[in-house]
């Protein structure tokens, strides 16, 4: 009765996180009260709850502390729920959270000072079909070492400076929506769903990027293809894309610009290789980066004796800047997903999709699916949670070790979950971060996006599946 009280829980908070637009309450909020509630009923029938799914545990931690063998049974579950499950939780969640803010920091930090200028100011064709293109390449592998939706807003800002004809943009927008989920998908620090994968250690850099670069090239590719049909001839109005205004104009150089473009994304790309080096965990990587960037303005700025001091953007100007409401929803969601994951309910879905379906190719493609409809980050974070990692001990003892080195890590489970969910978000426009805020920034609206680009995407989405289940099985006759 109890876990069925905490799914209900979840689906309801669930379905305000899906109806955050409409109901005009941020996502943050119903996350947060979501996950907090789950560990509330969890520690109140944590009696009932504890022995049934951490016996062994729950035993080994009243051996360890006397303090607790003459309590009460209940007082020892929600002791152990609290200085255990908690703090546990709470740290693997902490990794997650403190990497994004990092890369979120370094991200602004850049873009506050122009750095991003550089690369789209470089952008002159005229030719409409050249530029969509150029602009879809550009984006994904941009959002491969950025967030998806600094680089969808980058990008689009560009092509308000451009396209004069708001529904030819909304064809770049809406390609541009596809190539940052695509882009994203393929790389441990595109995508937050990427992140999550890497830093629990289901995927490795090495993993992660040849096997999934082809489809979600693909994914890309298919739908810019057949968008480009759309457009034809050459722009004849709209501004320059050398044009670019900003306060960091009148007070930093270019070369100061070059320089901060330079240290925060060569540093990003460093994170992975810092992490295999080090073996510490990837947000040590990304704090070490954002100290030096820190560093390094705060020398810059010291040399401006002359610039007022509200023009210089140094770095805690730049952190209230940061979407914290975004870190704090990836909170709620890691903490009731951690909620359902103690209490079995997780792993007792697994059973059901193990029994009943069995296929990892049709699990993570319906995954994609439903992540075009809601956040993917609960998504992944449920399947995360569902499947814990193998061992080669485990998949050699498994009744089926062939779908047991699936979920090993850098298995193709992981790699496949990180290319559908990223990848199938691009199907709606309400299916990810980017297609929301491009959404909100054109004013493109959901029936339009559904009826020009929905389609292309689906096929693309799908094809690179396909990709991915080819490369595999050719490896596998090899």
């Amino acid at each position: 009765m109890v876990t069925e009280v905490m799914i209900i829980i979840f689906l309801f908070g669930y379905l305000m996180i899906a109806l955050e637009h409409p109901l005009k309450i941020d996502k943050a909020a119903s996350a947060l009260i979501t996950g907090v509630l789950l560990w509330v009923v969890y520690t109140l029938f944590g009696a009932h709850l504890v022995p049934q799914f951490h016996s062994e545990e729950l035993l080994h931690y009243i051996e360890t502390n006397k303090t607790l063998a003459n309590l009460p049974a209940i007082q020892q579950c929600i002791s152990y729920i609290v200085d255990v499950q908690v703090l546990e939780q709470l740290g693997e969640i902490s990794e997650t959270l403190f990497f994004l803010i990092g890369a979120m920091t370094i991200v602004e930090l850049i873009d506050v000072h122009g750095g991003f200028a550089i690369i789209t100011n470089r952008i002159t064709t005229r030719d409409k079909t050249k530029l969509l293109w150029l602009i879809a390449f550009i984006t994904f592998f941009l959002s491969s070492l950025l967030d998806n939706m600094t680089t969808s807003i980058v990008m689009v800002m560009l092509i308000r400076r451009i396209i004069k004809n708001y529904k030819e943009r909304w064809v770049y927008a809406s390609m541009i929506i596809i190539a940052a989920n695509s882009g994203g998908a393929w790389s441990p620090i595109g995508d937050i769903t990427t992140i999550m994968l890497w830093v629990r250690g289901n995927i490795t850099t090495g993993g992660i990027i040849p096997s999934t670069i082809l489809p979600c090239l693909v994914s890309m590719i298919i739908p810019l293809f057949i968008s480009s049909k759309l457009l034809h001839g050459i722009i004849t109005a709209g501004k320059t894309g050398n044009e670019a205004s900003g306060s960091w104009l009148t007070i930093i150089t270019r070369k100061e610009r070059a320089s901060i473009l330079l240290l925060g994304v060569g540093g990003l790309i460093c994170v992975p290789v810092f992490k295999s080096i080090t073996h510490l965990p990837p947000f040590m990587g990304i704090l070490l980066v954002l100290g030096i960037l820190w560093f390094y303005t705060e020398i810059m700025y010291k040399r401006k004796v002359c610039v007022d001091e509200s023009l210089k953007h140094r770095v805690p100007r730049v952190i209230r800047r940061v979407d914290i409401p975004t870190v704090l929803f990836f909170l709620g969601i890691l903490l009731a997903v951690g909620a359902l994951q103690m209490t079995g309910v997780l792993g007792g879905f697994a059973s059901f999709l193990d029994t009943h379906v069995h296929n990892i190719y049709l699990t993570n493609t319906l995954i994609g699916l439903m992540s075009a409809v809601v956040d993917n980050v609960p998504l992944v974070a449920a399947a995360m949670g569902m499947y814990p990692l193998t061992d080669p001990a485990a998949v050699s003892m498994a009744a089926d070790p062939a779908y047991a080195a699936a979920f090993m890590p850098d298995g193709i489970f992981w790699e496949l979950l990180a290319y559908c969910a990223g990848v199938g978000g691009s199907i709606l426009i309400i299916g990810s971060v980017s297609g929301v805020v491009i959404m909100g920034i054109e004013k493109i609206s959901f029936l339009w996006y559904l009826k020009n680009i929905s389609l292309m995407a689906l096929i693309g989405y799908l094809a690179g599946v396909g990709v991915f289940w080819l490369q595999h099985t050719i490896l596998a006759l090899i």
